[in-house]
């Protein structure tokens, strides 16, 4: 069925999606007339064939169920699934690594990203918003390699957050407080922890008056309460070598677009600079994500981030970081595969020429595996007045 459709495709040349599933359906009410096929039955391969045209092929089924959240093509036999919370192997496979290579160029083109032998790696998304990673021989040593993070329908917020258990509802007020009193805060966190959604919810406190710009490597923030909202992606390198448009240049261009807010997706390199330095000239209220295992390593790797680009004495990063951040959350991947909140942390600025971060909520397993409050209180500022958080002078400690 699928070389008839393609002898067609080839005498007629492009068709819309209508006529080619007009042709489809025909092919398997003539394949099946002498088949003992329920309904549901051609249903299934009609889509199937749709898919191998149009859609993402063997994993189109994957990709529409909710329950998984990750994809993971090690190979084009060779497919793993995470699928709530859990990562086994798939029954799913491709006819053959060029099949799986044709998927990833329809992906990447849509995109206008390009991905071959001479530019093997490449990040880039999905219609859904889902991010996508790829990786080709001769740096994938096993074949084609794609990895398929897949995000919710719609943004997750801060309210399904307290019913799920990854924030108590006092410290998610408390965040709203802040994020409305225009503290910058930083998001950290490993892998699959959760960034990106904590993220997204955080920026549906954000007052609709105001202007923001989003910037990142690969979209997938989704700001809908947001009027005011302009949304910036990296470029990669045209086949000449020429062309990138790195977040360091959307950061600086963006000081020129009048934001009240700067989110950076997630800062990883030499960027982290310039997002600290937009924080420091008049951009409060700014939002990021990086990589760490804890809020003090999240301290330690921005200042590498800042070193790796900028010839600076480190004690002066230091004091753009106590400058810039004012309050460090740190989420968590547990045991059990749920995704928590483990440190709310405010940077205290500098003592013995080290940042000083004080606990504000702490994860304890004492406490029946929750986050528990530290009893401090914010540091005395402005912005914690207007927060409506700060009664009390600064104490000696």
């Amino acid at each position: 069925m699928r070389r008839n459709l393609v002898e067609r495709l080839d005498r007629f040349g492009s068709v819309g999606d209508d006529q080619l599933k007009e042709w489809i359906d025909s092919e398997v009410l003539e394949w099946a007339g002498g088949e003992p096929l329920t309904a549901s039955a051609k249903k299934r391969i009609a889509d199937r064939l749709f898919h191998s045209f149009r859609g993402l092929d063997v994993l189109q089924p994957l990709m529409e169920d909710r329950s998984i959240s990750e994809v993971m093509i090690n190979r084009h036999d060779e497919v793993f699934i995470e699928q709530n919370g859990r990562v086994s192997r798939s029954p799913v496979r491709f006819e053959s690594a060029e099949k799986l290579e044709d998927v990833i160029q329809s992906i990447v083109a849509k995109v206008n990203r390009v991905v071959n032998d001479a530019s093997p790696i490449v990040d880039a998304r999905l219609s859904d918003g889902s991010r996508v990673n790829v990786v080709l021989p001769p740096i994938a040593l096993k074949g084609p390699t794609m990895t398929i993070r897949k995000f919710p329908d719609r943004p997750i917020t801060v309210e399904e957050l307290i019913r799920l258990g990854a924030i108590p509802e006092e410290a998610a007020e408390m965040l709203r407080r802040l994020v409305q009193a225009h503290y910058n805060i930083f998001i950290g966190g490993g892998t699959g922890s959760g960034k990106t959604t904590f993220l997204n919810a955080l920026a549906r406190f954000i007052p609709e008056d105001e202007r923001v710009i989003t910037i990142e490597d690969s979209a997938e923030l989704h700001m809908d309460t947001i009027p005011n909202l302009v949304s910036l992606e990296t470029r990669n390198a045209n086949t000449e070598g020429k062309g990138e448009i790195t977040i360091r240049d959307l950061i600086r261009s963006s000081l020129r677009m009048r934001p009240n807010r700067i989110i950076v997706g997630e800062v990883r390199g030499a960027e982290a600079m310039d997002m600290l330095q937009a924080m420091n000239t008049g951009h409060d209220g700014s939002l990021s994500t990086g990589h760490a295992n804890s809020s003090v390593d999240m301290i330690s790797r921005l200042e590498t981030m800042v070193l790796s680009g900028a010839d600076l004495p480190l004690p002066v990063v230091r004091s753009q970081i106590a400058s810039a951040l004012d309050i460090i959350i740190h989420l968590s991947r547990l045991k059990d595969k749920s995704r928590k909140v483990t440190e709310i942390q405010e940077v205290a600025g500098i003592r013995n020429g080290e940042v000083v971060l004080h606990p504000l909520y702490i994860f304890s397993e004492e406490e029946g595996g929750r986050l528990v409050p530290t009893g401090r209180r914010l540091l005395p500022t402005e912005k914690a007045k207007k927060a409506g958080l700060c009664t009390v002078e600064r104490d000696a400690g």
